[in-house]
């Protein structure tokens, strides 16, 4: 009876196969569904990780670039002693122009520049007729002085006999001596004037007054020579051995002494060093520049250095004891000279300094640091108290010039 009833409702009863594949496939929709849980979970859990791993990378990249990585250097001491580099210019150990003693015009010209002459050898000839006239003219008036005195004796010869007869008075022969003493000053005085005319015609033949090299010629045939104008014909120069004239300043003057040996280097000579000696110095200070002058005397038996050049001398300087700091450390601000030191912790501390003399590459320090500090090189305007830094240590140069100049 109930299965017509089902059978009129249109309901068909379930097999017994049916539950099971009902079972299993809800077992499989659940598996299904376990796995794509997982795999989301995986997913999710994969970009959780990604993201905090480039959080972290992102995180340490900035940190290693906030750092500030700077080049330290320690300080030093003095006791080696430095060496000033002062510029100087070379000179001549004689260096003359050369000017005419008299007028005319030029002859010839024997030696131009660069020649190497001798002492007395001849440089340049004038043509002189005005002086070669007034030769002539002294000349025939020395001849005329000449007679005049004979005149002058023979009367004075012939008035002594004739008083000793005493035919003549005592005043007519003071007279004739008289007339004699000066017709033979005036035959001294035209003498005087043949010698002098002389030696101005002497003049006219221009001569070396030293061994050295002619490094200027100013003249040419047929100039006009006036010798009231000063004008150089040429210049000679000694130029084995040089001089150099170095300014001291004020704060190193009583540090040279006579004696002292110096190295001389020019830029165009690489390679090549000088060795002088300071010959003499000043001894005052000048007031305008505040320096004092030092010629030093330097030996030039190749003629590799020439006068006139630019040159750097250093000077020796004995070591004071002091601190000595790299240039490139000092910081100028409103609160004074300023250097960073880097603390045991790689920290700035900004460190005021009272400065003494200044050597080019280092500076003397008189107050403001132990000893013991490693300073910031070429410090940036930016760095202040406390910053962190990280420093690298510059290394030392010196050995290095040691080991090439051993």
């Amino acid at each position: 009876m109930s299965h017509d009833r089902h059978s009129e409702l249109g309901i068909h009863p379930l097999s017994e196969g049916e539950p099971q594949q009902r079972q299993q496939m809800m077992r499989r929709a659940r598996i299904v569904l376990v796995v794509v849980l997982l795999l989301l979970a995986a997913g999710a859990a994969r970009t959780v990780i990604s993201r905090v791993a480039n959080a972290r990378e992102l995180q340490a990249g900035t940190a290693e670039r906030a750092k500030m990585f700077v080049r330290v250097a320690p300080v030093r001491s003095s006791a080696e002693g430095q060496t000033l580099a002062l510029p100087g210019t070379l000179q001549g150990f004689v260096q003359s122009p050369i000017s005419a003693r008299s007028g005319g015009y030029l002859k010839r010209w024997t030696k131009d520049i660069g020649a190497e002459v001798k002492k007395g050898e001849l440089l340049a000839e004038l043509d002189t007729p005005e002086i070669d006239q007034q030769l002539t003219q002294a000349l025939a008036a020395r001849e005329q002085a000449a007679s005049s005195m004979e005149l002058a004796r023979s009367s004075m010869a012939r008035w002594e006999a004739l008083r000793k007869k005493d035919a003549v008075s005592q005043q007519e022969l003071d007279e004739r001596r008289s007339a004699f003493a000066q017709a033979s000053a005036n035959l001294a005085a035209a003498d005087a004037n043949v010698g002098r005319l002389r030696q101005v015609e002497g003049f006219k033949r221009i001569v070396a007054p030293f061994s050295g090299i002619i490094t200027c010629r100013n003249v040419d045939v047929g100039d006009l020579i006036d010798p009231g104008a000063g004008r150089a014909l040429f210049v000679l120069s000694q130029t084995d051995p040089l001089r150099v004239y170095v300014n001291v300043p004020q704060s190193y003057a009583n540090l040279v002494k006579p004696g002292q040996q110096v190295t001389v280097t020019q830029s165009e000579l690489r390679g090549r060093k000088f060795e002088g000696k300071v010959a003499r110095t000043a001894g005052a200070i000048d007031a305008a520049t505040r320096s004092m002058q030092v010629e030093v005397t330097l030996s030039n038996a190749d003629h590799a250095l020439l006068p006139g050049a630019f040159v750097q001398v250093a000077l020796p300087i004995k070591p004071s004891g002091a601190l000595l700091v790299a240039a490139d450390t000092l910081m100028f601000r409103r609160d004074g000279v300023l250097v960073a030191a880097v603390d045991p912790h790689n920290q700035v501390r900004l460190k005021k300094l009272r400065l003494g003399r200044n050597f080019g590459q280092t500076v003397e320090v008189l107050d403001g640091l132990q000893g013991d500090e490693h300073l910031i090189l070429n410090p940036s305007d930016a760095l202040a108290e406390g910053d962190q830094v990280e420093p690298t240590l510059e290394q030392s140069k010196e050995p290095e010039k040691k080991k090439a100049a051993s």
